[in-house]
């Protein structure tokens, strides 16, 4: 095994190391001298040199590197690996059995004790993102642990350390048979084509699963509904499958026409009933205003950072705005999901944000139901960043 690597944290950071935080700061610790190879296994001790975690070392935009064990006798070895991930299938295991539902994350990062790993399984592919150089060092064993665990199709990667976290494109092929993409999975019954081959994005953002359920069994029925930022049109699609009377999805990328017209066509929906707009959302709301649009539900699902050619976008700081925007062109007794993945702030913030934006429109609004991650997409207690996901439903009141 590779030699430990004994770093010092700071004072202020033992309790919360002791406490469960997995992230490793690089103000936490006292010197990153000692950091010069990604993936060494690094000895966390406090000022008296007594042991208090063990991790990795490997930067990605969130820190330095993850704890792996609390345990000073545990060795990061090949069953270190093993039984992370049987945990971690046996986790998800109702998962495995479900006939609605093909698609799910099967090992989420820091919540099932691997940070910067995650595993998403689609109908028997399964897909691996490293969001570091320094787990991607540990690629052998757990892909092995992998291919020990599971029966699979096939097994493929995503490599997402490039600079500033970005995605590298190249072969993303690991092992098993090469797929003919798009594959077809299922999700509550509904039907999406999955490109495993394409780039960082595969085509289905697994983490609103739930929220897009509640769409089509709750509120679409006889709805005018917008889909803002709506990539391959996923929620128009449950949508119209929930009894919308027409559905609008906007998106600035070129790519989301062609997909979000084969989601509809896999579904047995008739896209050309549908609007599908290729342009800047930003836009297109100054659009709908103009023309006086009203929408009886909106979906406000946008990245947390986006640039277009006008505008830069940081949901920490441009969502009331944004959000102020929709309540514009939303019909009274009207429905926003009003949703962010972004990390940079909780819960209450963004219901702060909500807040604000309704003052501002000088309407009233209730708060109606609220979403964060699913059951698979495992979090910890100690680590409240990693339950990013805040979606709230809004209903627009005079």
């Amino acid at each position: 095994m590779a030699q430990e690597i004994k770093i010092k944290v700071r004072r202020p950071h033992v309790n919360k190391f002791k406490n469960g935080y997995p992230l490793i700061h690089k103000e936490s610790v006292v010197s990153t001298e000692k950091l010069t190879k990604e993936g060494s296994i690094l000895k966390l001790v406090d000022e008296h040199d007594q042991f208090i975690a063990k991790g990795y070392f490997g930067k990605q935009n969130k820190g330095y590197g993850w704890v792996l064990s609390y345990h000073e006798q545990e060795e990061i070895d090949q069953s270190f690996f093993d039984n992370r991930l049987e945990k971690a299938i046996q986790h998800r295991k109702s998962f495995f059995k479900r006939e609605d539902t093909t698609a799910f994350r099967l090992f989420n990062s820091e919540g099932d004790g691997i940070g910067g790993l995650t595993i998403d399984y689609f109908d028997g592919y399964y897909l691996i993102n490293w969001y570091s150089e320094g787990i991607y060092s540990f690629r052998s064993s757990i892909i092995e642990s992998l291919k020990k665990l599971v029966d699979y199709k096939a097994i493929y990667q995503k490599k997402r350390f490039g600079k500033q976290g970005s995605y590298i494109d190249e072969d993303e092929f690991v092992a098993g048979e090469r797929g003919e993409f798009p594959i077809f999975v299922k999700e509550n019954d509904v039907r999406f084509p999955i490109y495993l081959n394409e780039g960082a994005m595969v085509g289905l953002f697994l983490d609103q699963r739930e929220v897009r359920k509640s769409i089509r069994d709750h509120y679409a029925a006889g709805k005018s509904v917008l889909n803002t930022f709506s990539y391959t049109g996923a929620f128009s699609v449950y949508a119209a499958l929930g009894g919308a009377s027409h559905t609008t999805s906007v998106d600035l990328a070129n790519r989301s026409y062609a997909k979000t017209i084969e989601s509809f066509s896999i579904n047995n929906i008739d896209y050309e009933a549908q609007d599908i707009i290729v342009e800047d959302v930003f836009k297109y709301f100054k659009y709908a205003k103009r023309k006086e649009k009203q929408f009886d539900f909106v979906v406000l699902d946008p990245p947390s950072f986006a640039r277009s050619k006008k505008h830069t976008f940081r949901a920490e700081k441009d969502y009331t705005a944004l959000l102020k925007e929709t309540i514009d062109i939303t019909a009274v007794n009207g429905v926003i999901v009003a949703s962010t993945n972004c990390s940079k702030f909780n819960m209450k913030k963004f219901k702060s944000f909500i807040d604000s934006a309704f003052k501002q429109s000088q309407f009233k609004y209730k708060l109606v139901e609220e979403y964060t991650l699913p059951e698979d997409f495992k979090t910890t207690s100690s680590f409240k960043e990693g339950n990013y996901l805040k979606v709230v439903f809004v209903k627009k009141i005079k």
